[in-house]
């Protein structure tokens, strides 16, 4: 979820944000992870703009965001960032994800709404209807039937307090909640299997922020915590093949996913998911996974880090 602060959160009461810059002296770096060497690449660096949240094409391409607009990047770096044309869609954030057909994007927008649109470009639709809430996409059911989202209603004050995770048609109807549990909850994905939703909460915490990594079924029932350990983890990703997952873990005593932070790109079997394994430390955290970004073929993933310096 882009976190809906005043400076650079959705648009609410009719103000636009402006969407999140680099600092003086910062890059964004959009980074490979391989998961057969284990080793780390650098496919684009921009000084200029701050790039969020890649998801991976079966062409062999990144979606990003940056500047409210969506961009596409070959993942081998042979060419810089593309704008995706989406006449008609506000400006949007870095929650965004292509659905299985290879050619729908749905992306979430300053306005509060999910949005869809065509990677190869064209007008973009409103999907979402309930206006009194705010709406961050973070998974596309493995049929592309529904869509996945952390659903906030601001009007209490609290915005996150009020965070739970939601399920709707790509047609905005059927509108079910996946939790109801007041501890806030965020980054929400089918499995590929289409079994669980995966996310992580708060929910079972008495200290405020600490968020672990849970599942549930898509209707709710038989919620499970699967991490249980002193940091914070936001953002679980199964891999497509269904046999492991990577998520983003900050430090004790973090609240929320804030971004410009020392954090671990951490990988787990998803049968000994309290058995970590930290991959990449780096300086991130919005951002740097906030959507699903296994290649296809389970073979790496992709994320974004933003050192300073």
């Amino acid at each position: 979820m882009a976190a809906p602060a005043p400076a650079e959160g959705p648009r609410w009461g009719g103000t636009a944000a402006r969407p999140r810059q680099l600092r003086r002296g910062q890059r964004a770096r959009i980074r490979i992870w391989d998961r057969a060497s284990s080793s780390v690449r650098t496919v684009f660096e921009s000084r200029e703009r701050l790039y969020e949240a890649p998801n991976w094409t079966p062409d062999g391409r990144l979606v990003l965001n940056g500047d409210g607009l969506l961009w596409t990047l070959p993942v081998d770096g042979s060419g810089p960032p593309r704008e995706i044309p989406s006449p008609g869609m506000p400006g949007v954030n870095n929650d965004h994800v292509l659905a299985p057909d290879g050619a729908t994007l749905f992306a979430s927008a300053d306005d509060g709404h999910i949005w869809a649109t065509s990677l190869g470009g064209g007008p973009a639709r409103r999907v979402t209807r309930d206006d009194r809430a705010m709406h961050f996409l973070h998974g596309v059911s493995p049929d592309g039937q529904r869509l996945a989202y952390v659903r906030l209603e601001p009007e209490g004050g609290d915005w996150w307090a009020s965070a739970t995770i939601h399920t709707v048609d790509t047609d905005g109807g059927n509108d079910l909640a996946v939790t109801t549990h007041p501890g806030p909850a965020d980054g929400c994905e089918w499995t590929p299997d289409g079994e669980w939703i995966v996310f992580n909460t708060e929910q079972f915490s008495a200290l405020p922020g600490h968020a672990q990594l849970a599942r549930a079924r898509p209707d709710g029932c038989q919620l499970e915590q699967l991490t249980h350990d002193e940091r914070v983890n936001w953002f679980p990703h199964v891999a497509p093949d269904g046999s492991v997952a990577v998520y983003l873990s900050y430090a004790p005593g973090t609240r929320g996913h804030p971004a410009d932070q020392p954090v671990e790109l951490r990988l787990v079997h998803v049968s000994a998911c309290d058995e970590p394994v930290t991959l990449v430390a780096l300086w991130g955290g919005q951002g740097t996974v906030n959507v699903p970004s296994w290649a296809p073929d389970s073979s790496a993933f992709a994320f974004i880090d933003y050192p300073l310096g």
